[in-house]
């Protein structure tokens, strides 16, 4: 992830939980135990508003507290700047969660569109859906890097989409296996990433390197890309990952998959919230026990940090679902259901599209007469256009899926 955070991808317009089907309910054939329970209308709104608040730092919120410091520093201003930046290289802040929220949210999604698609669609239908949307995931990827960039960047596995795309299309495959089955795969991958980078050295780096710019992690990439390809990439000195350290993002994935499964099962929502939290706390526990022997570093995506990660983004989505599905209280959150509902639309039109050099035109004169307060007068305008053109969007019914 380059310079820039992720992204949620998979459709989740009319998603919902769901009971499982009835003892005695007529058979087709397919194993019930791995066929999807139907859908009933009751929609994950916490989902929606989830996405919204992640995609809202990414879209302005960071440069909106930015604004916010310049009137004045002061404490608390400081420190929200301060976990609005990635880490440079060991260590954890609030932007670096980003990424993997977005991950646990496309493997949550991908259970409840697999449960409404299948009252339409055979299995077959649904795999080459899944393949047209890994493709045209993967390609907005290479137009989104290449237009940043200036130049053609048709593989970038560091930045946000094309990882998305690969562990999105992992997921759904995984989708009609058991549970075991799929916290196994999980975790081998995690366990295997980990021994990789421990015990596997390369030409002039010994095993265990963490350092920047000097692991296995680079090494591999240079292999692969080529050198003329590093020496070229703007990103290079961050130490930023690309081959290798897609692998382990598929566990997030998978994590958010389970918790799909989990929502669409008979428990009841408070229980549904006590596993869901139990699960974050014990990432949290394991990605802290392992950080002094596997250092937490996001531009490696190591398993300290994958499994860390993975437990404060279950946290947060927990916040969000214990607020607005167990409690019912929405007030408020329809800001963020707005930006979430057209996540991806609004990841894209930002990416390729300087909104502030047009909003700026407008608001230019006012802000120079605010000698301290330009540049958040300058962000909230953007955020307000942004909204608005997705309010116009929600209300339209206008929802863009890749």
């Amino acid at each position: 992830m380059a310079n820039n955070a992720s992204l949620p991808v998979v459709e989740t317009q009319g998603t919902s939980t769901a009971e499982p089907p009835a003892k005695g309910r007529p058979t087709t054939g397919v194993d019930e135990t791995l066929a999807p329970p139907a859908p009933t209308p009751e929609r994950l709104a916490s989902l929606d508003a989830f996405r919204g608040f992640i995609m809202f730092w990414i879209i302005g919120g960071e440069g909106l507290m930015a604004g916010l410091q310049a009137l004045g520093h002061n404490r608390v201003i400081d420190a929200i700047v301060y976990e609005l930046r990635h880490t440079p290289w060991q260590g954890l802040r609030f932007y670096d969660c980003i990424w993997p929220c977005f991950m646990l949210m496309v493997g949550v999604s991908i259970p409840l569109a697999f449960a409404k698609r299948s009252l339409t669609q055979s299995y077959h239908q649904q795999m080459a859906h899944a393949l047209r949307r890994t493709a045209v995931l993967f390609l907005l990827g290479s137009v989104r890097e290449s237009v940043s960039l200036g130049s053609p960047y048709w593989v970038e596995l560091s930045s946000a989409l094309q990882p998305i795309a690969i562990a999105y299309f992992i997921a759904f495959l995984l989708a009609r296996k058991s549970w075991k089955f799929q916290a196994a795969v999980a975790a081998l991958i995690l366990a295997g990433y980990a021994f990789l980078l421990a015990f596997v050295p390369a030409p002039g780096i010994a095993a265990g390197s963490y350092e920047l710019n000097h692991n296995l992690v680079h090494y591999v990439d240079i292999a692969v890309l080529g050198q003329k390809h590093w020496d070229i990439w703007p990103y290079a000195p961050e130490g930023w990952g690309t081959v290798l350290s897609t692998i382990p993002t598929v566990s997030t994935t998978i994590l958010g998959l389970l918790i799909g499964e989990l929502l669409l099962s008979n428990r009841s929502k408070e229980s549904k919230a006590k596993v869901i939290g139990a699960v974050g706390l014990l990432c949290l526990a394991l990605g802290y026990a392992l950080s002094p022997f596997v250092p937490v570093v996001m531009k490696m995506w190591t398993s300290s940090y994958g499994i860390l990660t993975a437990g404060w983004a279950c946290l947060m989505f927990l916040f969000f679902y214990w607020i607005l599905d167990v409690r019912g209280y929405r007030k408020g959150s329809f800001l963020f259901a707005v930006i979430g509902a057209n996540a991806i639309f609004i990841y894209m039109f930002t990416s390729l599209i300087h909104l502030g050099s047009i909003v700026g035109v407008f608001t230019k004169d006012i802000a120079g007469l605010l000698p301290r307060s330009g540049l958040l007068f300058q962000e909230v305008a953007v955020l307000v256009v942004e909204w608005l053109i997705l309010f116009w969007m929600y209300r339209r019914r206008i929802f863009i899926k890749a």
